[in-house]
């Protein structure tokens, strides 16, 4: 189990996917598995196959710190399969190598229809680790144990995406929230939530039930006693101001 703060990121590759002629998969597999461990992304990208727009993506990834990212696409051996040099130029300075182990699974896998071109999979960015490639053996890559490029098919893609949170990222720390419903307007509360700490998370909700004004508003921390000091600011503004509200019930 990690404790660090970790952004989770998502890039998939594929014009056919903002062409309409194909349905992406791998953002709603990952968001699940990442709410199943109690993560959450921090930002997913649907980019089409353009090499200065991946790398600008990249590296914008990789100035965060906290930053753990999964591709999807782009590592065949077509020519409009760009990522594997892409990756390089972001992560490794352009440094690439025929990784012996994966050069070895598609020459088992292909025998002699590796060469000339599916053996060219195996060229990958300066050491890069493996992932298992549960149809055809031909392995998806890492770098630095938080940037991970799989194929783009879900097929394909999903079992690696599960060995790497399996392997690295388990589950996070129990994140506490709670939340109410409070009768007005998102502007009723904007003075407390200006006050709120910036190590919670802040969302509110406005809604209209019955012809009449709500808010949802929710925080959530690992920190569970900064947790309820910044929630009791709301608490003590709506009673002060003879505002009603409902909490939610967290024990459902």
């Amino acid at each position: 189990m990690t404790e660090k703060k970790v952004n989770f990121y998502s890039v998939i590759i594929g014009t056919e996917l903002l062409n309409g002629r194909r349905n992406d998969a791998h953002f709603s597999f990952l968001n699940n598995e990442l709410l199943k461990r109690g993560w959450e992304h921090k930002a997913s990208f649907v980019i089409e196959d353009d090499t200065t727009l991946m790398h600008n993506i990249f590296n914008l990834i990789k100035a965060d710190k906290n930053s753990v990212m999964f591709c999807f696409g782009g590592i065949g051996s077509t020519p409009d399969d760009y990522t594997r040099v892409a990756a390089s130029k972001a992560f490794t300075n352009s440094s690439m190598e025929f990784h012996k182990d994966a050069k070895e699974l598609i020459l088992n896998q292909f025998k002699e229809e590796s060469y000339p071109h599916r053996i060219n999979m195996a060229y990958l960015p300066i050491n890069a680790k493996l992932l298992k490639n549960v149809v055809n053996n031909v392995a998806g890559f890492y770098l630095e144990d938080r940037y991970f490029f799989t194929p783009g098919f879900p097929s394909m893609s999903q079992a690696m995406v599960i060995e790497a949170l399996d392997k690295y990222y388990l589950k996070s720390k129990s994140k506490f929230r709670l939340t109410l419903t409070a009768s007005c307007g998102e502007n009723d509360l904007i003075d407390v939530m200006l006050k709120i700490s910036k190590n919670i998370d802040l969302s509110s909700l406005p809604k209209i039930i019955n012809k009449k004004r709500k808010v949802v508003v929710s925080l959530a921390s690992y920190d569970e006693i900064e947790l309820n000091l910044n929630f009791e600011l709301f608490i003590k503004h709506l009673d002060n101001n003879k505002i009603e509200y409902l909490l939610e019930d967290i024990s459902k």
